[in-house]
């Protein structure tokens, strides 16, 4: 099977795609399930100024790969619009506060989250194609999504603080390369993984199906 009906987007086959029926409902609630995922490891945070480590690129790189690119990329935009209309969703603060309204647009870590989402887009493309089934491919998408994160990330560090292009690079990148390095091989790792139990369990169940037949 390589592909299925979309009511959202592509009609190529990606991970959520094997496990649940394609539906307006469905493709809704996994684009909500997306935001709500990224919102929970945003709360997984090391404080360091002025940028925080945080476990919300995982989850960009692990809905771009299972939604594909139009669900795992709305999913990321609904993230960034539940924060800007006021929700906590953002990354805490040092003092556990959240920036939220207009307001976090003036965050030097803004322009990563606006990053989340061509970031999930291109993974989910990626994915599309099948580079989510194979280690290797797997590692190359999700090390390439990490890096459109620091393309918008970094201008946007370097707007807000008035940083020079080193200090931008020491408080913006350099931190953050063993971090993104390990959550690409975590959800490179991860996505074949899913592969496979999906396509078991598709077997298993095709299996019932004949002997009930």
């Amino acid at each position: 099977m390589t592909a299925v009906s979309s009511p959202l987007g592509s009609t190529r086959l990606v991970l959520a795609d094997r496990v649940f029926p394609r539906t307006w409902v469905l493709d809704i609630v996994l684009v909500v399930a997306g935001a709500a995922l990224t919102a929970v490891l945003a709360q997984v945070a090391i404080p360091m100024q002025p940028v925080p480590i945080t476990g919300q690129t995982l989850a960009v790189l692990l809905v771009g790969a299972t939604l594909g690119w139009a669900r795992g990329g709305a999913a990321l935009g609904l993230y960034l619009v539940l924060g800007l209309v006021g929700l906590p969703v953002y990354a805490p603060q040092d003092d556990g506060s959240h920036l939220t309204g207009l307001v976090a647009l003036a965050a030097p870590s803004f322009g990563y989250v606006i990053g989340f989402i061509p970031a999930a887009a291109i993974v989910g493309w990626l994915s599309e194609r099948s580079w989510d089934r194979n280690v290797l491919k797997a590692l190359a998408t999700f090390i390439g999504g990490s890096v459109v994160v620091f393309a918008f990330g970094l201008p946007w560090l370097a707007m807000v603080t008035g940083a020079t292009f080193i200090q931008t690079l020491e408080w913006g990148l350099f931190p953050f390369i063993i971090g993104g390095l390990i959550k690409a091989a975590v959800a490179a790792g991860l996505l074949p993984l899913a592969w496979w139990g999906a396509s078991h369990l598709e077997r298993n169940r095709a299996t019932q199906g004949t002997d009930t037949d």
